[in-house]
């Protein structure tokens, strides 16, 4: 299992905007320059280069070796650097905004592209701490598998919550 440690003050807030954590998600297995970032975020270019000198200044994202654009421009791509993986204790507002990302995301999804499923079980305390645990564990088997070539990501967004 990753060691996780407790997100840093920086590190939360910097966290705590929907369209961040969608940056870090574009640049996971992909170098982005900004000018790309912006038009698959379609957003204006000036706001997104704010975000990501945000996510470089709190260790989110590393500048890349520059290149040279279509017309001779210098230009910076940005990785994720999976530090989001390894944090906890962050708290609602990263809460909110994974909720936020997911919502955007989903709605660039293709018909049909969207596999959902919901159900509600009935788990004592110790169940539940169990079943946790197990998907933690599953999701932690897959993060540490080495990309392969031929693949696809896939994004996943979990959620539990009391069913009443």
């Amino acid at each position: 299992m990753t060691e996780r440690r407790k997100a840093t003050e920086a590190e939360a807030n910097a966290l705590a905007s929907g369209i961040r954590l969608r940056i870090i998600r574009l640049t996971h297995a992909e170098a982005l320059t900004n000018k790309e970032l912006a038009e698959r975020l379609h957003r204006d270019p000036a706001t997104t280069l704010h975000h990501v000198r945000k996510l470089v200044e709190t260790g989110f994202l590393a500048p890349q070796q520059p290149r040279r654009g279509n017309r001779g421009a210098k230009e910076i791509p940005y990785l994720s650097t999976g530090l989001s993986w390894q944090l906890d204790g962050m708290g609602e507002e990263l809460d909110e905004a994974m909720l936020e990302a997911y919502l955007a995301e989903i709605t660039e999804v293709p018909a049909g592209g969207l596999k959902q499923t919901r159900l509600v079980v009935r788990l004592s305390p110790e169940e539940l701490e169990e079943f946790t645990t197990r998907l933690d564990d599953l999701f932690e088997e897959y993060v540490a598998k080495p990309p392969r070539d031929g693949t696809e990501g896939t994004a996943i967004y979990l959620a539990t919550y009391p069913s009443r």
